[in-house]
């Protein structure tokens, strides 16, 4: 029987919704929907499309971490934003975070997200070699 992880942040959505940040089931680790919030609850970095992206990624990554994988492993994502037209920034971190170990990814823009400050909300599934 493969045992499955769980990774929760205490975030009062989890509990409200039903959710963890990240599963870990055999080699396969899936990270939720991670969005830009700050240490403090906040919307990180409001207006600032690159660095709301690096927040979700930096979300996203230290949770993968705490499930024994890294970005290396990462296969895919997917970027949920509210305004393509700021896709540099928003590649721009995700190049910086997956660069050097290429994953598929998606990029989709979408309607709004919870908070109508959030420009952007990331998938990550990895696979551990």
């Amino acid at each position: 029987m493969m045992a499955t992880q769980r990774v929760f942040t205490g975030a009062p959505w989890e509990k409200a919704v039903g959710y963890c940040r990240a599963v870990r089931s055999g080699a396969s680790v899936y990270v939720s929907g991670t969005a830009p919030v700050a240490p403090d609850g906040s919307v990180h970095a409001p207006g600032d499309a690159y660095a709301q992206a690096r927040r979700c990624f930096e979300i996203a990554i230290a949770a993968m971490r705490e499930l024994g994988a890294s970005p290396e492993h990462v296969v895919r994502t997917r970027m949920y934003v509210t305004d393509i037209r700021r896709w540099a920034d928003y590649g721009r971190a995700h190049a910086e975070a997956f660069g050097a170990h290429p994953p598929a990814t998606s990029m989709v823009e979408v309607k709004s997200l919870i908070d109508p400050a959030m420009l952007i909300e990331v998938e990550v599934d990895a696979v551990l070699t």
